[in-house]
């Protein structure tokens, strides 16, 4: 199954929380989610939210953080199988290496370092080639990102009135611990590997390692 290209607000309620999928939108007053916190559909105004069973539970929670980052259900299978075979190898449990592989992918490094208001966004910039990594061009949003690497956007793109936008926005909000971020050079740095406590939303990652090993 390919990418998701429908209306991203239907997500956030779908998963009943905001997923922050759309930018700046999602911080006014113009976000759907705010106009209307119920599932989509016809019948979502009248509907009541039942009570989850234990798999329905677990299988939010994976959606939740699969939406988040915008992966494909393999992608996401791969993510996970991955950090558990870091795990065996005895390199942290598996929360943690989930958590830092999907931080790392090149789409979310240049969100959170504020180049970019979303993911969406960011991965746009990578695929039309205006993000280097160490100075040569990267164009797959899914690349990994180690530390040491420097993020750079690409000198032709920089008077861009959107990625101004951002970096104005981006001053006045918190930077990543794990990120070294210059606005005036527009880099940024990946100084250790992200940790679970570094990701920005409250998800549950035992009741997505429980889905998967079931």
């Amino acid at each position: 199954m390919g990418r998701y290209l429908g209306p991203k607000c239907k997500l956030c309620r779908r998963e009943g929380m905001k997923l922050y999928l759309k930018g700046e939108k999602c911080y006014t007053d113009k976000c759907p989610f705010e106009k209307r916190p119920y599932a989509p559909g016809q019948h979502g105004p009248y509907r009541r939210r039942i009570k989850l069973t234990d798999y329905g539970m677990r299988l939010r929670e994976k959606q939740k953080l699969k939406r988040i980052y915008g992966v494909s259900e393999n992608q996401f299978r791969k993510y996970f199988e991955l950090a558990q075979k870091m795990m065996k190898r005895g390199q942290g449990f598996t929360q943690e290496n989930l958590a830092s592989l999907l931080e790392r992918r090149l789409d979310n490094v240049v969100y959170r370092a504020g180049f970019a208001s979303s993911r969406t966004q960011a991965r746009q910039m990578i695929v039309h080639g205006h993000v280097l990594v160490d100075g040569q061009r990267v164009d797959i949003p899914s690349y990994l990102v180690e530390p040491g690497e420097v993020i750079e956007i690409h000198p032709k793109f920089r008077d861009n009135i959107f990625l101004k936008g951002n970096i104005e926005a981006a001053k006045n909000a918190k930077t990543p611990e794990w990120l070294s971020v210059d606005y005036d050079k527009l880099t940024a740095k990946v100084v250790r590997m992200p940790q679970l406590s570094d990701v920005e939303y409250q998800i549950n990652y035992n009741f997505i390692i429980e889905f998967y090993s079931r």
